[in-house]
């Protein structure tokens, strides 16, 4: 099902005319409103009129989160508080919150996007939709929810965590479609199968997933694990919230709503736009948005862009998953390690869950890299011979994939803590070291 099929698969040069046009009027209220994005036009030479093309854009100068917590609360709203119906903030664990506002306007374009997201899960007026993201600051929860409703799906506002009445809920309520985070998808699906619930008592037809980066083996993991289909959405606070993209039936990388965020990729060293195809720091520029319009935001996180029209008939462009972040990257004697590829490993392993834990830190001024994975359900940890033999086979692969051995350390099933949230991979205590 496409949900909104004039915006969904326009012909190219006439969503370039709306894209030009709304990225016109984006220029012109920052301009207006926000002292930041004046000075820094200014900077540059730039004014509101210069835009003549979406080639111009990449004139403009970018924004970041500093550009968010330095303004903090609402210096870079472009509307006063008395049309801001809304506000939420991320939920950063270091230094000032990134704080957004949206208008009413704003509120009715999230739910359009989300509305086309939960279309190309198979969602419509007849789905049972479970919302186990959680409400409140973050985008997640409240996020999906208004898309929900505004498709005129059912809702259940459970939010995340207590995963026995997730699955209660499931089963009484007869829920046909799952959001949350993948990782907590998993906890659920393990949760489901030691209660001894098989798939086909559920009522579940697909799962929309995302707030952190998951790989295709993950994804697969999830689809056996609770017999559905498994959609990836992605979004982030600063642009909008979930909903900026997300993928089809063709699970061949995201539909960006480009009626609505232009995307760039770049050199995250040089800030040189990249073409088509070519891996880099996606950036996105929101058009039409009322509260917090961002130009050039860098979301850091790295992928790549397709142009082609898929196969579902949206011609949208789309993103590849996500495969790292720029600023997140583990460098390990000298190595760039992405928790992803590491995971992508592991998921290819039917030895292992997909319950790991990285730890890098140092000793006598050297990086030290350890993996801690979970073995699969029933497997023994006493078996010497067996962990030996998997040892080999999985350092080989990693070494492979990374460029880099580590310290491999296998764990009974259910050993390390479950997820109700975004899952913490990496614990890096180098920082700490360099302290003392």
């Amino acid at each position: 099902m496409i949900w909104n099929r004039p915006a969904e698969c326009a012909d190219r040069e006439e969503l370039e005319k709306t894209q030009l046009k709304k990225l016109k009027g984006t220029v012109e209220r920052i301009y207006r409103n926000v002292e930041t994005y004046r000075g820094k036009m200014q900077e540059k030479g730039i004014k509101p009129g210069d835009i003549q093309s979406l080639d111009d854009l990449r004139e403009l100068p970018f924004t970041t989160k500093a550009d968010l917590r330095d303004n903090y609360p609402y210096g870079m709203f472009s509307s006063p508080l008395s049309e801001i119906v809304r506000i939420h903030a991320s939920s950063g664990t270091t230094g000032r919150p990134t704080v957004v506002g949206y208008t009413k306007h704003d509120l009715e374009n999230w739910a359009e996007c989300i509305a086309r997201c939960l279309a190309m899960a198979g969602g419509d007026k007849t789905s049972v939709i479970q919302i186990a993201y959680g409400y409140g600051l973050f985008t997640g929860g409240l996020g999906a929810h208004g898309g929900d409703e505004y498709m005129g799906a059912s809702v259940i506002p459970m939010s995340s965590g207590n995963t026995q009445k997730q699955i209660l809920l499931m089963k009484d309520f007869k829920s046909t479609i799952l959001c949350c985070t993948p990782s907590y998808a998993l906890t659920i699906a393990e949760a489901i199968r030691k209660a001894g619930i098989a798939p086909e008592e559920l009522s579940l037809k697909s799962g929309v997933f995302g707030a952190e980066p998951w790989t295709e083996g993950m994804r697969e993991e999830i689809e056996k694990s609770l017999g559905i289909k498994a959609f990836d959405i992605y979004g982030l606070s600063e642009v909008m919230g979930p909903g900026v993209s997300c993928s089809c039936s063709q699970q061949n990388g995201m539909h960006i709503m480009e009626d609505m965020f232009i995307p760039e990729i770049i050199d995250p060293k040089t800030e040189k736009v990249l073409p088509y195809g070519e891996k880099g720091e996606l950036v996105f520029t929101t058009i039409g948005k009322e509260g917090i319009p961002l130009i050039r935001y860098r979301t850091r996180d790295i992928c790549y862009l397709m142009p082609e029209k898929c196969g579902c008939g949206r011609t949208t462009a789309r993103m590849s998953r996500v495969l790292g972040r720029s600023d997140d990257m583990l460098i390990i004697r000298g190595v760039n390690v992405f928790p992803s590829q590491i995971e992508s490993v592991i998921a290819n392993f039917a030895e292992l869950t997909l319950n790991y834990k990285i730890l890098v830190g140092r000793e006598n001024n050297r990086d030290t890299f350890e993996l801690h994975v979970e073995l699969a359900e029933g497997l023994a940890i006493d078996d010497i011979g067996f962990l030996e033999n998997l040892r080999k086979r999985v350092d080989h692969d990693l070494r492979t994939v990374l460029g880099i051995g580590c310290k491999l350390k296998f764990l009974s099933e259910g050993t390390l803590p479950r997820s109700e949230g975004k899952a913490l991979r990496v614990e890096d205590t180098r920082h700490l070291s360099e302290r003392v």
